[in-house]
C-alpha cells in the first residue's frame, strides 16, 4: 500500500474531509475575533447606562467593570458557533453580550473581600477597590439583572426561544450546578486542610 502524504478522515459515511484543505487561518481568525469583540462592545456600550445617569456611581462602576479590558471570550464563542449554525449576528449579539454581563458581575463578585479579595483584575484596580464594596455588590447585581433583562426585551427573537435562553443562562449562573454553586465549593475547598492542587 503505497502511503500518502494528504491526511483524511471520516466524517460521516461517504464523506471525507482533507485535512490539507481545513489549514488554519490565524489572521482570519484574529481578524474574525476582532469584529465580534469591536460589535460586542459596541452593543455593550448601547446596553450598559451611562456613568452620568441615577444612581451614577453604580453605573459608573458597573461600565468601569465591563469596559476595563477582557477578551470576550464568551460572546465571540457564542456568535461563532452561531455563524456556524447560519445564524446572523444580530439575532445573536443581544444573548452573546448578556453572557458578557454574567461573566463580569461573577468577577466582580469573586474580588470581593468576601471571596478572593483582589486588589486588581486585568491590570487596573477591581471594582469594590475603585468604588467601595457596597457599590460594587450592586453593580454586580446590576448587570446579573440587565443579562436577563437584556436577552427577555430583544425582540428579534421569539418568545419561546427568549424564555429557553434566559432558563438556561440562569441555569448555568446559578446553582445547583452553575456558576455559584462551582464558587460555593472553591470557598469550602479554601477552608479545608484536606484539600491541594494535587
Amino acid at each position: 500500500m503505497k502511503a500518502s502524504s494528504e491526511k483524511s478522515f471520516a466524517v460521516t459515511g461517504d464523506e471525507t474531509v482533507n485535512s490539507s484543505n481545513a489549514d488554519f487561518d490565524a489572521e482570519g481568525a484574529r481578524e474574525t475575533f476582532a469584529r465580534y469583540r469591536r460589535i460586542v462592545d459596541e452593543r455593550l456600550d448601547s446596553l450598559i447606562p451611562s456613568a452620568t445617569i441615577e444612581p451614577v456611581s453604580v453605573h459608573g462602576a458597573m461600565r468601569w467593570s465591563v469596559f476595563a479590558g477582557g477578551k470576550r471570550f464568551r460572546p465571540a464563542l457564542l456568535i461563532a458557533v452561531g455563524e456556524a449554525f447560519g445564524a446572523r449576528d444580530e439575532e445573536m449579539l443581544a444573548t452573546a453580550c448578556a453572557f458578557e454581563m454574567i461573566h463580569t458581575y461573577s468577577l466582580i463578585h469573586d474580588d470581593l473581600p468576601a471571596m478572593d479579595d483582589d486588589d486588581l483584575r486585568r491590570g487596573v484596580p477591581t471594582c469594590h477597590i475603585k468604588y467601595g464594596e457596597a457599590t460594587a455588590i450592586l453593580a454586580g447585581d446590576a448587570l446579573q439583572a440587565l443579562a436577563f433583562q437584556t436577552i427577555a426585551a430583544d425582540a428579534r427573537l421569539g418568545a419561546e426561544l427568549r424564555v429557553a435562553l434566559t432558563l438556561e443562562l440562569a441555569r448555568a449562573a446559578g446553582t445547583p450546578a452553575g456558576m455559584v454553586a462551582g464558587q460555593s465549593l472553591d470557598l469550602a475547598a479554601e477552608s479545608r486542610d484536606d484539600v491541594s492542587v494535587d
